[in-house]
């Protein structure tokens, strides 16, 4: 995890990545037993509406904020200098756009079918945002690096600012899930008790994930 040199310390992105990955799996369980059974599954079409609420939190969290994490950090774990990362990252990136889509629209269908306004609160506001960012962050990435491909010198001035975008709109998510946990600890009027637990623990491990992911990508690989 470190090595010693001298006086210093170097601490490198391995053990982070690892643990990254240890947190995302954790932060899965408990949202899928928050939302299967706590809150009663997850349905498209149902006459409990509250099953499709639930896919909007399992979707925006773990297809949405995770798979977008790993995405981030597929340069660190994949162990190729080749072209095999940055194919993973876009398409890890694609595949989290998706899924994110799918999850805005549930909660839409959601809202649509018990009269609820749209696009009222700080947590939709800054999901929307969200994902609006990260699509046109998509799309101006694979036209650059992929298709058609700008020029080497400007892929150069570009991919700093990928990075720094990238980066800021994962935190985005992450602050925009903490959000929407807290929105919906207050809606449902939670205190104590294992539901309780269940939803401060997964927006605790969001944090603790969104600090892996991001020393992941900073910290150098493992010599």
């Amino acid at each position: 995890m470190a090595s010693k040199d001298g006086s210093s310390f170097r601490l490198y992105a391995t053990p982070v990545t690892v643990l990254a990955h240890l947190l995302a799996i954790a932060i899965i369980t408990l949202v899928l037993v928050w939302a299967i059974h706590f809150r009663d599954g997850l349905a498209f079409k149902s006459n409990n509406k509250q099953k499709i609420f639930n896919i909007h939190p399992v979707l925006m969290v773990i297809g949405f904020i995770l798979v977008g994490g790993e995405a981030i950090m597929a340069y660190k774990t994949i162990p190729s200098k080749r072209k095999a990362p940055k194919l993973v990252h876009l398409i890890l990136n694609l595949i989290a756009l998706l899924v994110g889509i799918v999850g805005i629209y549930a909660v839409f269908k959601f809202h649509n079918e018990l009269g609820i306004p749209d696009m009222y609160t700080l947590h939709s506001w800054f999901g929307m945002i969200t994902i609006c960012l990260f699509g046109l962050q998509w799309l101006l990435a694979f036209f650059s690096f992929f298709f058609p491909g700008a020029t080497m010198s400007s892929r150069g001035r570009l991919i700093p600012w990928h990075w720094f975008l990238g980066m800021v709109i994962f935190l985005m998510a992450i602050s925009t899930a903490e959000m929407g946990l807290v929105e919906k600890f207050t809606i449902l009027r939670l205190q104590h008790g294992p539901e309780a637990l269940i939803v401060n623990f997964t927006g605790l491990l969001l944090l603790l994930f969104a600090v892996s992911v991001s020393l992941s990508v900073v910290l150098p690989r493992s010599s």
